[in-house]
């Protein structure tokens, strides 16, 4: 299938943190350690060279003013009056516009304006840390400033992909091969630790707390999902899957293909940090049925899995692989795929309650809470191969 030669269109990332410790938690003693220092994730990588800051505060509703604002500093040679912009629809967290001057838009400049109550849950250091590395491992677009609600960084030439893409075997195969690259990544010399728990905790926390009375009927009581948090993590940390550095939110859009390099590249890096492999795949399997329209009947068979897993296994040693380590894989990300459905749903809830982008945030909780009961008994029947 041919890809549209539509411009890609970068969305945002989904992104949710917070903090109070649960006392209930059996399952939390670890994180309400982390959660007491605040909403801050577990320490990163290092951070490179320092990143320009503006102090310009963009505003979400009218965004060419602030914009043109930067571009005086990031291109002083534009003419304000040459400059075009292109709002981008697609995200459901943050706001973007791309701002350039050539039709072909080789130099553009998209600026990125933080959605509403976001600054209650993203670590924004903690994402111009990994912007940095990953570009300087080949793997991200150039980031140009910080702002004071925002930032600005460099277009990536290509074409965002959908759901109909990445089911295709030579999109497929690119996409776990950039995953592979990407989860080699070694940030710093210290053993590092997943990012799941700590923010799952973090997640169900301010829904517990903040959001309860509000819960439609629609969604599990917060004593069930107490009860399989606990369940989660007590069965997904026996599954020994490695801890590396993932990206943690490729749904489709977060997907860009150039069809000139022959490469994709991925984009919206608010997520990424060191978690469980097996998460990071199982994510992007989930994402298979759209985020706008989901369809689980699009979430990939077997067969596609096994060819997609053994792209990426190979990718990652260097070398052949043995039908068992492909088996291994598919069991572990299948079941952290579990995982995948309640963080999103929690986040979904939170979204619910600040988000003022026009977005049903509450279907899609739903649609995430009822997709992980109604796989649970079948994916938890799955067994590790001998």
């Amino acid at each position: 299938m041919a890809v549209p030669p539509s411009a890609p269109q970068p969305r945002a990332s989904f992104h949710l943190r917070r903090h109070t410790p649960c006392p209930q938690c059996s399952w939390g003693m670890e994180e309400k350690a982390a959660a007491s220092a605040g909403c801050r994730e577990p320490p990163g990588p290092p951070r490179a060279a320092a990143v320009a800051y503006f102090g310009i505060s963009v505003d979400p509703d009218d965004i060419l003013p602030g914009a043109l604002r930067l571009i005086q500093e990031l291109r002083p040679h534009w003419k304000p009056e040459q400059v075009r912009t292109k709002r981008f629809t697609d995200g459901i967290t943050n706001k973007l516009v791309a701002c350039y001057v050539e039709e072909d838009m080789q130099d553009c400049m998209l600026v990125r304006v933080y959605g509403e109550r976001t600054e209650l849950l993203v670590d924004r250091e903690n994402e111009v840390r990994n912007f940095q590395l990953l570009r300087a491992h080949g793997c991200a677009p150039r980031l140009y400033c910080t702002f004071q609600n925002g930032l600005c960084y460099e277009y990536m030439q290509g074409v965002a992909l959908g759901p109909e893409h990445i089911r295709e075997p030579r999109l497929f195969r690119l996409i776990a091969l950039e995953m592979a690259k990407i989860h080699t990544i070694h940030a710093n010399g210290s053993l590092p630790k997943p990012t799941l728990w700590h923010k799952m905790h973090n997640y169900f926390t301010l829904v517990k707390n903040e959001i309860n009375p509000s819960l439609s009927a629609d969604v599990p009581k917060v004593e069930v999902l107490e009860l399989e948090l606990a369940w989660l993590k007590e069965h997904l940390s026996q599954l020994e899957s490695p801890v590396v550095f993932c990206h943690n939110d490729l749904l489709c859009k977060n997907i860009i293909y150039d069809s000139i390099k022959g490469h994709v590249r991925f984009i919206d890096y608010e997520y990424a940090g060191y978690n469980y492999q097996a998460f990071d795949i199982g994510n992007h399997f989930n994402e298979f049925a759209g985020v706008n329209e989901v369809d689980y009947c699009l979430y990939p068979a077997r067969e596609t899995q096994l060819q997609w897993l053994h792209y990426y296994l190979q990718a990652q040693k260097g070398m052949a692989v043995t039908p068992r380590e492909v088996e291994r894989l598919y069991v572990q990300v299948n079941k952290f795929a579990l995982a995948s459905h309640f963080f999103w749903a929690l986040w979904a809830l939170i979204q619910n309650q600040y988000s003022t982008i026009h977005f049903d945030f509450l279907r899609y909780a739903v649609i995430r809470f009822n997709q992980y009961f109604k796989v649970k008994p079948q994916v938890s029947a799955l067994e590790m191969p001998k």
